[in-house]
């Protein structure tokens, strides 16, 4: 699945052209390198946002099958790491 995809799909982010933008300002990084909105996310991989201020950072636990999961059920396919 493309990263703007997950992102969407995983409730991270609101909209998937939200996604894209941040993916195309070179926020979004996949282990280290950063991601082009293209990028196939898959299994293992972690995934980091930059902030100003900030960083949040998130480990890939399951790839969704459907366009967006209940926000209940989003510690099954993310996990949000320290």
């Amino acid at each position: 699945m493309r990263i703007d995809k997950f992102l969407n799909a995983t409730n991270i982010v609101k909209r998937r052209t939200i996604a894209q933008d941040m993916c195309a300002n070179n926020v979004v990084l996949i282990n280290n390198t950063v991601a082009k909105s293209a990028k196939e996310v898959k299994v293992g991989d972690i995934i980091t946002l930059q902030f100003l201020e900030s960083q949040k950072r998130y480990k890939v636990l399951q790839i969704p099958t459907l366009k967006t999961i209940p926000k209940n059920l989003k510690h099954e396919y993310i996990k949000e790491l320290p």
